[in-house]
């Protein structure tokens, strides 16, 4: 490229969320809400696994501590009334599928019982807090193909149905479903792909397995839920991992290879549990100014609250998830020190920026897999197709939008700029 074209080369579109506190909504906006209104859902723990049962023709769920934790999700999102309708909907629909999936994994187990025996080799697992460029590092190390990824039409059906058998006119239904499913969302919250994507071949957080256990930190995101916190912050998740760990051999026999790179934040705070789980993979953990990560997470939560709340709630939305990375963060530092150096590294946001390349190769010398011109190659050319702010950036401020100051917010995190070296970016 010429420095002509350079110069030329137009930057990306300025997002500037105007109407955060009170939105505006358009007619596709006003339309979803009123319809879903129209079609009250309710949220019976039986009626659910029922309607999975029926759905797949199959009936066996494994082990059924699952449900405790589902009756409290349910109850969680009866317990706030300030979802919409189309909140309820969306969160119905999650349930129904979570527990449609399970059955199918239980069943493709029953089916293909070799599949418990098959080795998860080393693999690479990437957490940090939320927006602090885990979604861009596992999507980058997913461009190596001698590692298996998540994309999201599989993460939300990791088990094929009968109706997702391949024809000529359709390869991959699964893709094909979570395609038209994107295309709805844009039309809904059009700025969710600049701040999150949930494009088809995006790759996912492993969060998407561990819910067919029904025990994440997924739901404090979607419904205003203290109980479902306190219950989940209370309780060994050694259970859950196992579960995922279980997706993942299931996954590996469907379509290898079996050394995985996964995500998600939560790895964060629960280190002891993902070392016994995985006791070869290699752990990298992302570190990023607390305020800055909290001030995108709140800032897309209340976005979308436009559709999924009846009233956006930011300054609760606020108040809980500064609370809430509080103790995220804490439990990081508390366990860090248990974790094997020579198999965990440190990633900090502000020098990931400047030279990935150099991190990468620590990365994969950690990982003892050998960084090839090829697979250089490979990432650069993911890194040039997806270069940052791509789709347009979105202008985050917290002073304006949340009544906050940065300096003051930073105070909650002290503990954890005294153990490392993350740098300021909010002021």
């Amino acid at each position: 490229m010429s420095s002509a074209d350079t110069a030329t080369k137009p930057g990306p579109e300025i997002i500037d969320i105007t109407d955060l506190r009170n939105p505006i909504l358009n007619d596709v906006q006003k339309g979803a809400l009123a319809q879903a209104d129209a079609y009250p859902v309710t949220f019976v723990m039986e009626e659910i696994l029922a309607e999975a049962q029926a759905a797949t023709g199959l009936s066996d769920f494994g082990a059924l501590d699952f449900k405790e934790r589902l009756q409290i999700w349910c109850e969680a999102v009866d317990d706030d009334p300030n979802v919409s309708g189309l909140g309820r909907h969306a969160l119905r629909g999650m349930f129904l599928r979570y527990a449609a999936q399970r059955l199918r994994v239980e069943d493709y187990v029953k089916q293909h019982p070799e599949v418990l025996d098959i080795v998860i080799d080393r693999p690479i697992v990437v957490g940090g807090l939320p927006r602090s460029g885990t979604t861009h590092l596992v999507n980058l190390l997913g461009a190596d193909p001698r590692l298996r990824n998540l994309p999201w039409w599989e993460a939300v059906a990791p088990v094929p149905g009968p109706e997702d058998t391949p024809t000529a006119e359709d390869p991959n239904p699964r893709r094909t479903r979570e395609e038209k499913n994107w295309d709805i969302t844009d039309m809904l919250v059009p700025y969710q792909k600049i701040m999150h994507e949930f494009t088809p071949d995006h790759i996912s957080e492993d969060i998407e397995l561990q819910c067919l256990d029904f025990s994440t930190y997924l739901m404090e995101w979607l419904v205003n839920t203290p109980r479902w916190r306190d219950y989940y912050l209370g309780h060994d998740q050694t259970g859950p991992y196992a579960y995922l760990k279980k997706v993942l051999k299931v996954l590996t026999h469907l379509k290898g290879p079996n050394r995985w790179a996964i995500k998600c934040p939560q790895h964060m705070e629960h280190l002891a549990v993902l070392y016994k789980t995985f006791p070869d993979a290699t752990f990298v953990m992302t570190h990023r100014d607390p305020v800055a990560s909290v001030q995108s997470a709140i800032t897309q939560m209340a976005y979308n609250g436009r559709i999924f709340r009846k009233k956006v709630d930011a300054d609760e939305k606020a108040a809980y998830w500064i609370d809430r990375y509080k103790r995220l963060l804490q439990r990081y530092v508390d366990q860090r020190p248990g974790m094997p150096d020579a198999q965990t590294i440190d990633v900090y946001f502000h020098e990931w920026t400047k030279d990935q390349d150099t991190i990468l190769k620590q990365i994969y010398e950690k990982a003892q897999l050998p960084l090839t011109d090829e697979a250089l190659a490979a990432l650069h050319s993911w890194l040039a197709e997806h270069e940052h702010g791509y789709q347009g950036k979105v202008v985050y401020d917290l002073r304006r939008d949340f009544g906050l100051d940065p300096n003051e917010v930073r105070k909650e995190y002290q503990f954890y700029f005294d153990a490392y070296r993350v740098k300021p970016e909010v002021f």
